[in-house]
């Protein structure tokens, strides 16, 4: 299991993130903590990650997708998001990429869970394709 911190403490990826829910203490930590918690209850298996100074990174034989928080939006950006299906149209942001597709959640915002969980699903397996 691979960890990356950033931090000169010994602080795990967990505590990491955690804390940066904590220090948020606004609707974007509520936010944060809630989409860790459907990402964790998707994929039990699913590694957390601390890199680039501060960003939350969710990972299963490879990116998933980080977890930013800015003034007025939590960003879940999805590395591989252009390749995944979307039919209940999650994402909102960065779309004109090949690559990458993400989630921009404002205050108040719902997120459709079961949709939210078939997309972490679908980013595991094509994750698990490309690691055999």
């Amino acid at each position: 299991m691979t960890r990356t911190n950033d931090s000169k403490s010994h602080e795990s990826p967990a505590q990491l993130i955690d804390a940066r829910i904590k220090e948020l203490g606004d609707w974007r930590g509520a936010t944060l903590a809630k989409v860790r918690r459907l990402i964790k209850k998707a994929d039990p298996e699913v590694v957390e990650e601390w890199k680039w100074r501060g960003v939350p990174v969710w990972s299963h034989d490879g990116l998933i997708c980080t977890g930013e928080s800015y003034r007025s939006i939590v960003k879940l950006t999805f590395a591989k998001g252009a390749q995944l299906k979307d039919p209940k149209r999650l994402f909102n942001s960065s779309l004109e990429g090949n690559l990458r597709r993400a989630i921009d959640l404002h205050e108040g915002d719902l997120i459709d869970e079961a949709a939210f969980a078939a997309l972490i699903h679908e980013a595991v397996a094509l994750n698990e394709s490309r690691a055999r």
